[in-house]
């Protein structure tokens, strides 16, 4: 595969962030996917979150699976660390990773064929586990790279480009993650920069399982009358339940006189999210109320889009298995191996 790399010459008054980056710095080569794929605006607004959140991209570790959405991390953060797995087994990969270093940032990126198909066992354990994480998943309904068969997460009823109704109910991965114990859980549209990005920073400085699913059309296959995920249909159709606002630890936070409630939810790292409550009925730090929201919204064929569940808790994996505060990867020989003393008490505690 080939890519087309971008000059590497700034414009001298281009903005700058905390650390003195530009936007530039945060991107990639050039997208190779289609025209007009709501990917590349998900690319676009993972760039604009990490340029305004100033995180150096070498703290970054970025990881995926198989598909088209799997290829979007090349065109982000090219600075980054980065590591493509097989088809369907990102979480088990950035597990492993995270356990090693828990000093860098992950980000999983994913579709809904690599975590509502082949990896839904995979999405399930680390949605349930806490990595400490943002899982990004890039949901267009279809298969792209095979030619635009229904995945798993198509709606029933909807049509393909060729005029076949999808029988199957689909796997809604939001009410999953909400079910599993995951601790942020957003939907975005690509279509909606303004929404997504917000969304994104805050949850990458959330602590634990957090995860955006992201409604992507596909204007190969997906972006037709008849299909649920195509732009016009997520655009008459979106029931946007709140607008979102982060503020790092280092900035006052300050209510706007937005119409709606206004909701403060303090993160583990001092920062807070603020949530501006289109319909103030909804709490979005009330498990059971969202998940009876969610399911009233989807018999109506709406497609919910915000921050539906936030859990302000500061517990990860790492604090589920008391590891030590050092990156394991840091640690050296004498503290990995405790020696045949230390094997032998554990061998009679179990006897």
């Amino acid at each position: 595969m080939t890519y087309l790399a971008k000059p590497k010459l700034h414009h001298p008054s281009l903005p700058r962030n905390a650390l003195g980056f530009t936007r530039r710095d945060y991107e990639g080569p050039v997208s190779t996917l289609c025209a007009g794929c709501g990917h590349d605006s998900i690319s676009a607004a993972i760039i604009q979150a990490f340029f305004e959140l100033a995180i150096p991209p070498h703290r970054v570790a970025k990881l995926s699976g198989i598909g088209c959405s799997s290829k979007t991390p090349t065109y982000f953060l090219g600075q980054s660390h980065g590591f493509n797995s097989v088809h369907g087994r990102m979480p088990s990969v950035l597990t492993g990773a995270n356990l090693a270093n828990r000093d860098l940032i992950y980000l999983g990126i994913s579709g809904d064929g690599d975590s509502a198909s082949i990896g839904l066992g995979q999405f399930a354990h680390i949605m349930r586990r806490g990595v400490n994480m943002t899982y990004i998943v890039e949901n267009n309904g279809v298969y792209g790279l095979t030619k635009g068969q229904f995945s798993a997460t198509a709606d029933k009823g909807s049509k393909s480009k060729a005029g076949y109704s999808n029988e199957d109910e689909p796997i809604d991965l939001v009410m999953l993650a909400v079910t599993l114990g995951a601790t942020f859980v957003a939907r975005g549209f690509s279509g909606d920069k303004g929404q997504l990005v917000p969304l994104i920073k805050a949850a990458v400085q959330h602590k634990g399982a957090a995860i955006v699913d992201v409604v992507s059309p596909c204007v190969a296959f997906n972006n037709h009358p008849g299909s649920t995920k195509s732009y016009d249909y997520v655009r008459a159709h979106n029931d946007t339940v709140n607008f979102l606002d982060y503020m790092p630890e280092r900035e006052p936070i300050v209510a706007r006189s937005e119409p709606g409630g206004v909701q403060t939810v303090v993160l583990h790292d001092g920062g807070a999210i603020r949530v501006r409550r289109v319909d103030e009925s909804y709490d979005p730090t009330d498990k059971v109320s969202a998940m009876a929201y969610l399911e009233a919204r989807r018999e109506a064929g709406e497609v919910v889009t915000g921050l539906l569940f936030v859990n302000e808790c500061d517990a990860d994996l790492h604090d589920a298995q008391n590891t030590v505060g050092v990156p394991l990867n840091a640690l050296s020989d004498a503290e990995l191996v405790p020696g045949s003393a230390a094997l032998a008490k554990v061998n009679a505690s179990l006897r």
